[in-house]
């Protein structure tokens, strides 16, 4: 018990826990709020700041002076002030000198200034072909070939008496046969142009590819061979030929007369279907022919991109015909579904990445397989210029 009493501490006044603490809090935030006031009065310096803000209005005053440009080796050179001058002001407030000095055609003298600038079109020169595909009849296959049964000969009645004899008949045939033929080429291009060009390189090489092979086979479609390539419908066999009647030209005295002997000469189903194939120099010799009151032979059509018309059929505008000339056929009519193109392979583009890597190139194949034969020659007649 007295060892309690020693360990106790007593104070005579019964003062309340609660108030001195809460008194002691008072104090300690009114000090703290006197120490913060003084530490923002003493960071915000009026004068300090005054001062800062004068010396950046110096540097950007410094920094807008034309002829500036953060290397004090070029400050003095006037092609530079002139260049700043002209981006500042405009040519009509620059100085004689200036404008003399910003030269665009020297590098040295502003040219380098002047950046080249490249337009978002890429110019094509135009390239004709023959569009006999519009016309023809097309069909496409499964197979290396297609054949076709044609009939070369019918049966014949004849007239018999009651009890006569008859007379046996029968028809004849043949077969035609078309195969595709393959058109091919390629075209090497490096990596890092393919990469960087602003020209979509791929699909320009793509239609150009289409143009190439338009080209190409419009060209055998009409004049083909039939070896290596397709037979074109002016080189096959069977097709009624009629003459001009002069040896090198159309005959100078009535020469419409020809061209209506070549209507006349195919029958009416197949007249009435006709188109007219012809190249553009025939064409406007045509064109100047007059009947005998004077109006042209061929007169425009009244309704816009409608074509020409020649005694009421279409002409069809084909570069790769004769022009007109001694042994030529500048003139072909006839109903154009009777020559048939084969489509095997569209236009198929490859792009092997692989074969030259070690060049940084690509290189792009394309390749078609396509042909085309004549299955009715009796629907045609073309001209000769010849005696």
């Amino acid at each position: 018990m007295n060892n309690l009493a020693l360990a106790m501490e007593f104070k005579d006044d019964d003062a309340d826990p609660v108030a001195a603490v809460t008194a002691a809090l008072a104090g300690f935030k009114t000090e703290l709020d006197g120490r913060l006031s003084a530490m923002e009065t003493k960071a915000f310096d009026p004068a300090a700041f005054a001062k800062l803000v004068s010396r950046i209005d110096g540097v950007e005053a410094k920094a807008n002076r034309p002829g500036v440009t953060g290397d004090n080796e070029n400050n003095s050179l006037l092609e530079t002030k002139a260049f700043v001058s002209f981006a500042r002001r405009g040519i009509e407030r620059m100085g004689a000198d200036e404008v003399k000095s910003l030269t665009v055609a020297t590098d040295a003298a502003g040219g380098y200034l002047a950046p080249q600038q490249f337009g978002a079109e890429l110019i094509k020169l135009l390239r004709q072909y023959s569009p006999i595909r519009q016309y023809a009849r097309v069909i496409t296959i499964g197979a290396s070939e297609i054949t076709y049964p044609r009939r070369t000969g019918s049966t014949s009645a004849s007239w018999v008496g009651e009890t006569e004899d008859r007379t046996a008949s029968e028809p004849s045939f043949e077969q035609l046969t078309i195969a595709p033929f393959e058109l091919a080429t390629f075209t090497d291009v490096s990596t890092q142009l393919l990469e960087d060009n602003a020209y979509n390189l791929e699909g320009e090489l793509s239609a150009d590819f289409a143009e190439s092979f338009g080209i190409k086979e419009g060209m055998a479609f009409v004049k083909g061979t039939g070896t290596g390539q397709p037979k074109g419908i002016m080189t096959a066999t069977g097709i009624l030929e009629i003459t001009t009647g002069s040896a090198t030209a159309f005959p100078t005295s009535n020469p419409a007369d020809v061209i209506i002997g070549m209507f006349h000469k195919l029958p009416n189903v197949h007249a009435q279907n006709g188109v007219w194939m012809m190249n553009r120099n025939t064409l406007a010799e045509i064109r100047k022919w007059k009947d005998s009151t004077g109006r042209y032979l061929i007169i425009d059509p009244i309704s816009m991109g409608a074509p020409l018309t020649l005694l009421g059929r279409p002409i069809a505008e084909m570069i790769d015909m004769d022009d007109i000339g001694a042994g030529k056929y500048p003139l072909l009519f006839g109903d154009m579904q009777g020559y048939r193109i084969v489509d095997r392979i569209g236009l198929s583009i490859l792009r092997d990445p692989y074969s030259l890597a070690t060049k940084g190139q690509v290189r792009i194949h394309a390749r078609k397989r396509v042909g085309a034969g004549l299955t009715h020659p009796d629907r045609f007649v073309k001209l000769k210029v010849a005696a």
